[in-house]
This record gives C-alpha cells, structure tokens and sequence, in this order.
C-alpha cells in the first residue's frame, strides 16, 4: 500500500490552492477541537481530583451570604472533624489588573491540615505563621506577575475596605507553594484571617465558607448530615457538601459545559464533513476519465476505491494532527488562566480517530459513485 503514496501525493497536489485551503480549514477546525475536548477533559478532572475526605460548608441561602464565625470553631470542635479552615473571598486587585485574583483569607495551620497537598517549605510554613501580613501564592501567580519571596506588595480589595476607608492591604510574600496532585487551583493566594478580619470596617467576624476534612473518608455523607443539623433552624443554616458536588454545581451555575463543549465542536466536525467530501468529490469528478482508463487496464475497483481513501485519509489526518500538536502547544495559555487544567494526550488520539471516521465518511460517496459508472460513461466525462 505504501507504494501507492507518491501517486496519492501527486494526485492531491494536483490543486494546490485548494490543497492548501482544504488543509488549513480542517486544521483550524481540529485546533478548536484539541483546545474544547482538553477543556472539557481537564474540567471533569477538576472534578475528579477534589479531596474524597473533604466538605465545604456555606449558607443554606447561596455563596454570597456569609457565616457566623462561631459556626466555624463549633465545626472546628464537632466530632468526625480532622480539621476546618475559614474562607473569605478577598477579591484582589493588583496594578491595573481587569479581574480579581483567587484570594481567600484563612487560617495556616487549618489551611495546610485541610489541603495536604499543598506543599510549601517548613521555612515558609514558619513565616507564614508568625507574619500576620504573610501571604502564600501558588508559583502561577508568581510567574503571572513576576513576585518572589521577600516581595512586600500593595493589594486592592473589590469588595471590603479598612477601618481608616482605604480599600488596599500590604502584603508579604513568605512562600510559594506547589501542589502534589490537584484539587487546589495553583493561581491563588492566601492571607491569615486574623489580619484580615482586625482590619475591617465592616464584616466583622464572618467567614464565607468552611473547608472540612473528615477524619474518616467512609463518613463524609454522615458528617455533613450532622454539621448541618447542628445549624438547623437558627438564623443561618447550613448546606454542606463534599467539595467534588460544590465544585459540580459550581460548574452547572454557568450551564451543562461538555453539553456545549460537544455541540461547539459536533457543529464544527458537521461542516468539516461538508468541505472534506466537497473536496473530494471535485477531485474525483476531475479525474474520473483516468480512473476509466485505470479500469479498462485492468485495475480493480476495489484499488481505486482505496486510492481515493488514502487521498482523503491522508490530507484530514494530516491536518488534523498539525491542528491537535498546535492544541497541545497552545493549551498551557488556558492552563495559566484556569490554574487546574491539564492537556491529556487521549485528546491526540480521539481526535485523529475522529479525523480518520471524517476522511472515511467524506471519500465513501464519491467512490461508490465511480465504481457504479460505466466506464464508456466514465470516459466521456
């Protein structure tokens, strides 16, 4: 079969320009579907990597009300309870920065116990506990704005403001943390509650929402049963979850994101079919006296059949694979945005999978067609 090559080569080549705009539109098409597919890929690992031992706990109301202090240290004492760290988004600005970074006031100590697989030196560990204005920020958020340990850094809050009416706190950068695994975004920053919750002018002694490690993993439904019963029917009830539910319905606020994702590129693949078979069916139609000629030779229909297949084989495969490495090449700027995402290589492979059914669909009409022609028909085309 190899040996046919060259002449699929030649015949391809044979309209250049068409060539070439055929190739770049299946091209740019498998680029949007490397980059969608790994989306939607690293997004259901978002999912799956969050702890299977942890509960987030927030207002029965939504996110945006916010929880006594007290309901964090009764959680923090309740029994089945490892360790709970306090969250209060902080809404950071830095510069003339257009979106709020990942910022969360906490606790260190019950942050760390919380989320093990954050992982930050003992020197930083130590620093971030006695410096009450120390911040730790994950290593994309240090390449993002070029900080390092020692930085002191002005940071504007959207949303709370000082007892003197300022909105900015300064900050030092005591660590850099890396993250063994996932579940924790590596675009964030966290500060102590303590200096945060001293300073404010309003919000005083409320936390937005508790993180909860279970002492066992086989007790995590039962535990936040019970969390949620000791809230019940005060003035600020409780709804708590595991944290791979919070993280779902957090996704599902903004729509059924692989139902879009799938419809994008089904769209996407619908009309790639429509160019591929367009393509090949003029050049099927351009040639089809010489593949009379072949047959009145002697040459199966069969082996033209095939021909053809390799010609279309070929050319959407080719693109495809072009579009899907400049996917993989292009995925770290998403990464860098999102902080939990990752390119998996299956995309490589469902995509040239799904260029070869593409090829195949596209050149199976117009062989079909040839092969039903008489070849004194044929011949006089």
């Amino acid at each position: 079969m190899f040996r046919w090559l060259p002449i699929v080569w030649a015949n391809l080549r044979r309209r250049k320009l068409r060539l070439v705009f055929t190739f770049i539109s299946i091209l740019l098409a498998f680029l949007m579907f490397g980059m969608l597919d790994a989306l939607r890929t690293s997004l259901s690992q978002a999912i799956n990597m969050a702890g299977s031992d942890r509960l987030l706990m927030q207002s029965k109301v939504n996110l945006t009300v916010s929880l006594p202090r007290s309901h964090y240290e009764k959680v923090k004492a309740a029994n089945g309870v490892r360790a709970a760290a306090p969250f209060n988004w902080f809404g950071g600005i830095y510069k003339d920065a257009k979106s709020p970074m990942q910022m969360n006031a906490t606790d260190p100590a019950q942050l760390l116990a919380v989320y093990p697989e954050i992982t930050l030196t003992p020197e930083a560990i130590e620093a971030w506990k006695r410096d009450r204005q120390g911040l730790i920020i994950g290593q994309l958020l240090a390449d993002q704005y070029g900080w390092k340990v020692g930085d002191r850094i002005p940071i504007r809050s959207q949303i709370w403001r000082k007892l003197d009416g300022g909105d900015t706190w300064e900050f030092n950068i005591v660590g850099i943390y890396g993250v063994n695994g996932g579940g924790v975004n590596r675009a964030s920053a966290s500060l102590q509650y303590d200096y945060f919750n001293e300073s404010l002018q309003f919000g005083k002694d409320q936390v937005g929402m508790v993180a909860i490690r279970v002492a066992d993993s086989t007790e995590t439904d039962a535990v936040a049963t019970r969390l949620d019963k000791l809230f019940e029917n005060s003035p600020f009830e409780t709804k708590t979850a595991t944290e791979r539910v919070f993280i779902k319905r957090l996704l599902d606020q903004v729509g059924n994101i692989g139902a879009i994702l799938v419809s994008v590129v089904s769209a996407v693949f619908f009309t790639m079919l429509l160019v591929t078979a367009n393509t090949m069916a003029q050049s099927v139609r351009e040639r089809t006296p010489e593949f009379a000629i072949l047959r009145t030779i002697g040459f199966p229909n069969s082996g033209i059949v095939l021909l053809i297949l390799a010609e279309s084989v070929l050319l959407a495969v080719g693109a495809a694979l072009v579009g899907l490495l400049l996917a993989a090449a292009a995925f770290p700027l998403i990464q860098d945005s999102l902080g939990v995402a990752a390119f998996s290589w299956s995309v490589v492979l469902g995509g040239i999978s799904a260029a070869i059914a593409l090829a195949l669909v596209s050149a199976i009409i117009p062989s079909w067609q040839l092969t039903r022609t008489k070849i004194v028909d044929a011949l006089n085309v």
